[in-house]
């Protein structure tokens, strides 16, 4: 990748392109095989026979994508390089019987998913977005545009409201999508009215995984362009990134390299527990069909896997302005100061000293600076799929991604250039002997 100023502002427009086009995790896997289709890779089907070999493949389990690159000299013992990320957000989903509503109004139930900012929902338009799934068992991606709003309580009715807000998520997070009585309405055939290139009857909706997802796009600003907000960023700009390194490594990789792997799992939000997360078993089920591929036995696999390494990829803080005193008094991350680095003793993040070590010989590589990033002892770390990679699979794994200000918001914050930097160093790493 060319490393300019121009080349970082293509990246993160092609990001809100991408986020633009993933309001939810189904969406984002969906617009990601959109893009490598287009590339040449070719998609598999878990329930089919797979040929072994070299090429580009990819495989989609629910909300979850495991895209891979396979070097033309791959042998039985050749070693997996992965970038893991995850494809949801902090968000609400939507629950059984929907459509609710009081006092004239109508109202969607929803559950709140992860842990979201909530009063970053507040007075903004949103949308429903997701999977329906019909009764015969086939599936449709839904999504409505602006349809949503939480509305605030007025100052007027609440005149202490600026000395603290509380808002309670069964009372008070129930968005409005229209008027009239809920008795007549029918929220699930509107969902399915906005399905693209089908026709769905409602009554044979027989399930669904609808979220809400923000509308507004995304924008660049600031007093020299430096920032850019979105939502979802938390955690589709690593997704995207690996996504961009893996078709510009696709482009011209290696025959005696690593096989590059890209793994955006869903569920990371609410702890990865799923057969789509991370917790689960799609990463070691895809390396094991990709070695079976080669002839591995099982001890050639575990050697492949002893000489593999992760790096897992998700959004960080960088130190707020106005709460410097919530971070580490001497590792205070700024936006464009490159990615981050993330350490945590009790092992929240899986960095360890050889993956610190392995981090920083990789951006030395790709000409890219870093930032270490730790938490303020006094206040809890949050974790990552990094761990969770590593106790499953026993694979080397060191954690890592951009800083971000908002994070859980409806709307982050983050660098412009600090994208496209995460890119450059994850396309390195895909060719990257360990």
């Amino acid at each position: 990748m060319p490393s300019n100023a121009s080349a970082a502002v293509d990246h993160v427009q092609d990001l809100a392109a991408y986020v633009s086009a993933s309001p939810s995790s189904f969406h984002a896997v969906h617009e990601a095989a959109r893009r490598l289709d287009a590339a040449g890779f070719v998609g598999l089907d878990e329930a089919q026979a797979w040929e072994g070999g070299s090429g580009s493949f990819y495989v989609i389990r629910d909300g979850a994508l495991i895209a891979w690159v396979t070097p033309e000299n791959a042998g039985p013992t050749t070693a997996f390089n992965i970038l893991g990320a995850h494809t949801d957000s902090p968000s609400f989903k939507l629950k059984p019987k929907p459509t609710t509503g009081k006092s004239g109004w109508l109202q969607a139930g929803v559950e709140v998913y992860g842990g979201p900012l909530l009063n970053s929902w507040l007075d903004r338009e949103l949308q429903l977005a997701g999977r329906l799934v019909m009764r015969d068992g086939t599936q449709h991606l839904t999504s409505t545009g602006p349809l949503l709003r939480f509305p605030q309580l007025a100052i007027h009715l609440d005149r202490a409201v600026n000395d603290g807000l509380t808002l309670s998520k069964q009372q008070h997070m129930n968005p409005i999508f229209g008027l009239g009585d809920p008795a007549g309405e029918d929220l699930l055939g509107l969902l399915a009215s906005r399905v693209q290139g089908a026709s769905v009857d409602a009554s044979e909706i027989g399930g669904y995984d609808v979220v809400v997802a923000d509308t507004q796009a995304p924008a660049v600003f600031g007093a020299n362009s430096e920032f850019f907000a979105s939502g979802r960023l938390d955690n589709l700009s690593s997704t995207h990134a690996g996504l961009a390194a893996l078709l510009g490594h696709a482009a011209s990789a290696p025959a005696d390299g690593p096989i590059a792997v890209l793994a955006a799992f869903d569920h990371e939000e609410i702890g990865s527990n799923s057969r789509s997360g991370a917790c689960g078993p799609i990463l070691e089920d895809i390396l094991t069909r990709i070695s079976d591929g080669l002839g591995a036995s099982v001890s050639q696999r575990r050697q492949a896997l002893s000489a593999s390494f992760c790096v897992s990829a998700d959004a960080g803080h960088a130190v707020h302005p106005n709460y410097a005193e919530r971070h580490d008094p001497a590792n205070r991350p700024l936006l464009n100061g490159g990615p981050l680095l993330k350490i945590n003793a009790n092992q929240r993040y899986a960095t360890d000293a050889t993956g610190a070590a392995f981090w920083a010989r990789l951006c030395d590589e790709s000409g890219v600076a870093y930032q270490e990033f730790v938490s303020n002892n006094d206040i809890p770390c949050g974790s990552t799929i990094g761990p969770l990679t590593a106790t499953r699979l026993g694979i080397r794994t060191v954690d890592v991604g951009i800083p971000l200000l908002s994070m859980h918001s409806a709307r982050e914050l983050c660098g412009v250039q600090d994208p496209y930097s995460l890119a450059r160093v994850v396309e390195g790493f895909f060719a990257t002997a360990v």
